[in-house]
């Protein structure tokens, strides 16, 4: 696809995915928890399942771990080690809400992928983004986007490889984008709609 193609078919959806990044800043505390949570699930797993799931678990008065194994099983993969995920973020998201206040998008980024169990710098930068914290700084560098940048010719491989080589993929995504006039954040979303035909999360 074309710059101006993508730029085109991008306009068309221009409205409505400015309406959900704004969504994603007006959010509650309770929330910005069930998205935080949301984020440990999605690995190589259907998103609209997921959030199925995350609604389900807070429908209950306590955060139990048979229930949790129960739903996690036919809706993500890796069901046993994302219920403890589930259980060990939820006992640590005080910790997590208070480390928010920091402004800068790639420090924060960087300090939940060390520190959240389940987390690495893909699922770290989702989560800010569904918070609207990641002013365009940082990228989630999933399937649809990777397959997009190799489609365009940004980057020759479609796989992370460690670290570095995400970090590296990120700067060529962001740079990318604003060489299209389409703001990180905007530009995932965009994607990732044309590829599932929603725009979701």
């Amino acid at each position: 696809m074309s710059l101006e193609n993508i730029k085109s078919a991008y306009e068309k959806k221009k409205s409505g995915i400015k309406t959900r990044l704004n969504e994603f800043k007006a959010l509650s505390e309770r929330e910005k928890e069930k998205e935080f949570l949301f984020c440990l699930l999605t690995p190589q797993s259907n998103a609209q399942r997921c959030w199925e799931a995350v609604e389900q678990i807070f429908s209950f008065k306590d955060f139990n771990d048979d229930k949790i194994r129960e739903i996690l099983k036919t809706r993500t993969r890796f069901h046993n080690n994302k219920t403890s995920y589930i259980l060990e973020g939820k006992s640590m998201w005080n910790k997590i809400r208070l480390a928010l206040v920091n402004q800068n998008s790639i420090e924060l980024r960087n300090w939940l992928a060390d520190n959240v169990k389940g987390y690495g710098l893909k699922e770290a930068s989702h989560f800010l983004r569904n918070i609207g914290k990641s002013n365009n700084q940082i990228a989630i560098l999933d399937r649809h986007i990777l397959k997009n940048l190799q489609r365009c010719k940004v980057i020759k491989e479609a796989k992370i490889r460690g670290r570095k080589d995400y970090l590296e993929k990120e700067k060529a995504y962001i740079e990318f984008s604003k060489k299209l006039g389409i703001q990180a954040d905007e530009l995932d979303i965009f994607w990732w709609s044309e590829e599932n035909g929603e725009i979701f999360k």
